[in-house]
């Protein structure tokens, strides 16, 4: 498929317009089967565009090493650059924003606090739970690992359980 911009040549109304391949374009006009959706009129074609081909979904942009030895995207040339417009900032660290960046350190900050409140019960953390829910035992802030299905249990029952946001490594399982 193709996307073209189209231009009502009559009221000058602009709008997009999908093909199979430019012939499919070059053979709906010639045909008069284009029509304004705006005004109706038939005097319809391409408008002045800059098209966009965007890479794969599963490709990163290309990585050029710095005089720092650091990496960072590269940017491709384009004609806006080569007018003088100023390219759109380029994201080091994976392609996150800073700000995405920020906040995902920040979660990990609070998360890393509240963990330090917490007990680490490890495989018994459903059994603690609904124990300290049905008060068979003192309640205190833990957390440990669950099955899908145990927190599935623990959720129907009325307990309330939250995931951590962040993978966490049993006490004494760290490198």
């Amino acid at each position: 498929m193709i996307v073209f911009d189209l231009e009502c040549r009559d009221g000058g109304h602009r709008f997009e317009g999908w093909f199979g391949s430019s012939d499919d374009f070059a053979q709906q006009q010639a045909r008069g089967l284009l029509t304004c959706p705006t005004c109706g009129s038939g005097d319809v074609g391409k408008a002045v565009m800059a098209p966009h081909v965007g890479r794969k979904g599963n490709q990163l942009p290309a990585r050029v090493p710095t005089d720092k030895g650091a990496a960072v995207a590269a940017v491709p040339s384009s004609p806006a650059v080569a007018a003088g417009v100023s390219a759109p900032q380029v994201m080091a660290g994976g392609g996150l924003p800073p700000e995405a960046v920020a906040m995902f350190k920040a979660l990990a900050t609070l998360q890393a606090e509240a963990l330090k409140s917490s007990k680490w019960v490890g495989d018994s953390f459903a059994d603690d739970a609904r124990a300290m829910h049905y008060g068979e035992k003192d309640v205190e802030a833990i957390h440990g690992q669950a099955t899908p299905e145990e927190a599935r249990d623990l959720i129907e029952e009325g307990i309330e359980i939250a995931p951590v946001l962040f993978p966490i490594a049993p006490p004494g399982e760290t490198n």
